[in-house]
């Protein structure tokens, strides 16, 4: 038996934000264990606790959708990072650092108590670059059961940071909240661009942008917050002219349409034209804790 805790991230209350798995103990657990594990809690993705490579680090982490293993992720990165802070925390008010060993890099992450309110950044481990696979306003309407006029007024775009994702803006919250998955539509815009998970956002009414990210091949019909894509995202608004020199600083929600919203920090820094550092920052709410089985190698 290993155990295990749950946390919903990127809000500070109870049944909101994106839910996470934390199993820990996990160095002796296969590829294979590690992914029934993750599609046996078919959240959007599981996190797997190791000892470090470098013991100078905190954890070795490895990071499971239902389907598959990912080299990065944001929600992960951020609930892990409080719940191994909260584990060593002496009581009241503390800031802490710590290093965790991904498979796309180490990601050091600041986590930091105040009162009743906890908090974690991290910065990126990849900066984010374009995709050569081609998206139109048409091919995304097609897909996402949208007219073209709702489309826009960005250039839609393609990053990868780690994992990677189409950017697909919208002109109003009414054509973020109608899109929907659309065949054949989908199948084709995913062929043409290169990956398959979609990043929608607009201008919010009440934070800067406000987002849905479909990832249906993965077994994510809908992510209720992801940290990567929010990340990968400073590599859409540059390219699109909406980040100037210096720090950018920026809120984004996501999860509305499902009930569970999502409060995400990101921070862009660029110097010359060129993304040097890029930042995310949220919370987390401890939700269970429990053993699960070791399934059979």
């Amino acid at each position: 038996m290993k155990p295990f805790h749950t946390y919903d991230v990127f809000t500070d209350r109870p049944f909101a934000g994106n839910p996470l798995a934390i199993v820990e103990e996990a160095g002796d657990l296969t590829t294979a264990q590690m992914q029934t594990i993750a599609r046996e809690f078919n959240l959007s993705e599981t996190i797997f606790v190791q000892q470090p490579d470098d013991p100078a680090h905190t954890a070795k982490v490895r990071i499971f959708f239902p389907t598959d293993e990912i080299p990065f992720a944001g929600h992960p990165t951020i609930g892990c990072a409080i719940h191994l802070a909260l584990k060593d925390a002496p009581d009241g008010d503390f800031q802490t650092e710590i290093t965790l060993e991904e498979v796309a890099g180490l990601v050091p992450v600041s986590v930091a108590r105040k009162g009743a309110e906890i908090a974690a950044e991290f910065t990126a481990p990849k900066l984010p670059i374009p995709l050569a696979g081609e998206i139109t306003p048409t091919s995304l309407a097609a897909a996402l059961g949208l007219s073209e006029a709702q489309i826009g007024p960005h250039a839609p775009g393609a990053f990868e940071g780690g994992p990677s994702f189409i950017y697909a803006p919208m002109q109003d919250l009414a054509a973020l909240a109608a899109a929907r998955v659309t065949e054949p539509g989908w199948s084709a815009l995913a062929k043409a661009a290169g990956c398959e998970a979609v990043y929608l956002y607009t201008p919010g009414r009440t934070t800067d942008y406000q987002a849905r990210m479909f990832d249906p091949g993965a077994g994510i019909p809908e992510d209720p917050a992801t940290g990567s894509a929010s990340a990968i995202f400073a590599g859409q608004l540059l390219a699109n002219g909406a980040l100037g020199p210096g720090t950018t600083r920026l809120t984004l929600t996501q999860g509305v349409e499902m009930g569970r919203p999502s409060d995400i920090g990101l921070s862009a820094d660029v110097s010359d034209g060129v993304l040097t550092a890029i930042r995310i920052a949220g919370s987390a709410v401890p939700i269970s804790s429990g053993h699960i089985r070791v399934p059979n190698a």
